[in-house]
Parts: C-alpha cells; structure tokens; sequence
C-alpha cells in the first residue's frame, strides 16, 4: 500500500514538520537534534536489507518500530520503544502484543504513518521493513529526513533475518543469538511433546476474512512454527507461499482441510478496508466461524466433522511478527493439543 505523497510533497512536508516540531532534522554537530546525549555519544554504520548503509546512534535511546515485525523484535530484545503502529486489521498495537506494548505510543497505521507524531516523537533510529511501508521511497525519504531508518526485512521473508537486522541497528546482536536460541530449545521440546500423538496428522491454518478463507502456507511465521514443532500439512499446502495469505474461493473450499484447522481472523479488515472494525483475538475466531459455517461446504469438512476446529488469535497466527510472536505460536498449538 503506497503513501499518497510525491518526492516534492514530501520534502515540503518533512520541512513543516521539523520547523513545527523543533525536533528531527540535524543540529550544527550533524547529530539529529531532540536526541538524548546517551545517543550522541557515538555512531556506527549499518547496512539494511536493501544495502543501503545507515549511520545509526551506538546506543539508541528512542527507538520508533514502524512494523509487528519491528516491535516484536525489539520488546524480544528489551528494548521499549517510543512510538509503534496498530496491528494489521487492529485499532492498537498487535493483540498479541497487548501485555508487553499497549502502553507504547501510536503514531499512525500499518502503511499509514503519521509524520507528525512520528517526528514529535523525536526518534533517534527508526525501524521499517516491507510490512509497513510496502518498498515505498516516498515514506523512505520523508522517514529518513527525521531521524536514522533501517529497512529490516521484505514481506514474506525470514522472521529470523528480520530479526537480525533489528539487532543490528540496536547494536544488540549477541542478545539476539540468545533469543533465537531459546526458541529454538522451546520448538524442539515441543516437538518431542507433540510427536507421540500428533505425529501421522495434519493441520492446516487458515485465516476467514471478508466472508472468504485464506491459507497461510509454510513461508509465513505460523507455517514455520508448525514445521518448527514437527506438525505436519495436507499434501497441497506443504509449499510455500506468495509471502502472504493465499485466497481460496469458495468453490474450492476443500483446498482448507485437514486434520485439524488453526482457524482466526483480523477482525473485518480486508484488502479493501483495512481499517474495517472487528476483533482479532480467539473470540473474534469464534465470531468467525459462526460465519463460516453458513458457507456451502463449510460444515462438510472433515476437520469441522470431527470438532477439530481451533479459533485463535488471528494477530499471532494470521498475521506477522518475530521471536515473541514465534513463541507465542508454540505456546498457543502446546495449549490447544496438550
């Protein structure tokens, strides 16, 4: 989703802002002005995902994560930023971040960024990826006119590489290793939990949106957590995606099935109207279903036949994020299989 700004626009836009604000922009010492002195204490240079290389504060004391991925990662890190955006489908940050982050500011939208309340925040390091702002120079320039941004990861790519960059920009690498560690311990412990008696199923997970289903295949983070932990995916889902979830029409419903069905929603945003209201946690889930099951084909399901249905939170299974949502994902499948 681009931001309805030229080049030109933007420029004059970043000028008001920094004029109003008196903060952003750069001071006589080339350091951004606003910045705390913990911040200005030194730099070094990043390089993101794009190759473009970034001199960043060696210490960031205000960090700005523009992205679920983003906040995911630096909450994982420790690290609380002060400014975030609504989860995808949401009217406050990521549901599933709620605990950890429904105190952090919100300065604007999945792909809508508020300039003004980004700038007024006086970040010193700005975190994006291809989830927010969607590859659009525009935002990148006005962003960048601000304070530092490092673009951390594509849509559709490796939670992991996401993550990496993240650590990067904050000069917390070494804590990062940890982190990644410690999932990786929980996945295999889950896995061995798991494989007695889920060993020979399968499981689908699916996203009810707008009236429709969506697959999320392996290449997203809750495909992921399923291979992670040894579950298995009906034949024609054991693929990866288009870095997002796959549409399936109605006439095709059966394509959804499987032994079991991690089944949530984002509310009643769609492509159309993102914006759109609605829940996303488990009860939305539930709200959800009770939709679907007045669609044609819907109850003749051998998951839905079985009762093996499972409403869950749409924000950490249907949705985007990094090492906290990855975790969650196992918390949530040990909590509904156990």
């Amino acid at each position: 989703m681009s931001v309805p700004l030229r080049r030109s626009a933007g420029a004059l836009l970043v000028s008001l802002l920094l004029v109003a604000g008196g903060c952003g922009g750069s001071s006589e010492s080339g350091e951004p002005s606003g910045t705390s002195a913990a911040s200005q204490s030194g730099t070094r240079t990043v390089t993101d995902v794009e190759g473009t290389d970034v001199e960043v504060p060696a210490s960031p004391q205000r960090v700005v994560a523009l992205s679920e991925p983003t906040l995911d990662g630096v909450l994982a890190l420790g690290v609380t930023p002060v400014g975030t955006i609504t989860g995808r489908g949401q009217s406050t940050v990521p549901h599933y971040l709620l605990d950890e982050a429904g105190d952090i500011p919100v300065l604007g939208g999945v792909a809508q960024p508020n300039y003004e309340a980004i700038a007024a925040a006086k970040p010193d390091l700005i975190l994006v990826d291809g989830t927010s702002l969607n590859n659009n120079p525009d935002a990148m320039s006005i962003l960048r006119e601000i304070a530092p941004t490092v673009y951390t990861g594509y849509a559709g790519g490796d939670w992991r590489v996401n993550f990496g960059y993240v650590a990067d920009a904050l000069n917390l690498a070494d804590q990062a290793k940890q982190v990644i560690a410690d999932y990786d311990a929980k996945a295999a412990a889950a896995k061995d939990q798991l494989a007695p008696a889920y060993g020979g199923k399968t499981f689908s997970i699916v996203r009810w949106q707008g009236g429709s289903a969506s697959l999320i295949l392996k290449e997203l983070p809750a495909g992921m957590a399923l291979e992670d932990v040894g579950l298995a995916r009906p034949p024609a889902q054991d693929r990866r995606g288009r870095g997002h979830s796959e549409p399936v029409s109605l006439e095709n419903l059966a394509q959804i099935d499987a032994d079991y069905i991690f089944f949530g929603t984002l509310g009643g945003s769609s492509n159309d109207n993102p914006s759109a209201g609605g829940a996303s946690d488990e009860k939305g889930a539930e709200q959800a279903l009770a939709e679907a099951e007045k669609v044609a084909g819907f109850t003749s399901l051998k998951a839905y036949r079985d009762g093996h249905i499972i409403p869950v939170d749409g924000s950490l299974w249907t949705s985007t994020g990094g090492p906290l949502l990855m975790s969650g994902l196992i918390d949530s499948i040990l909590g509904a299989l156990s």
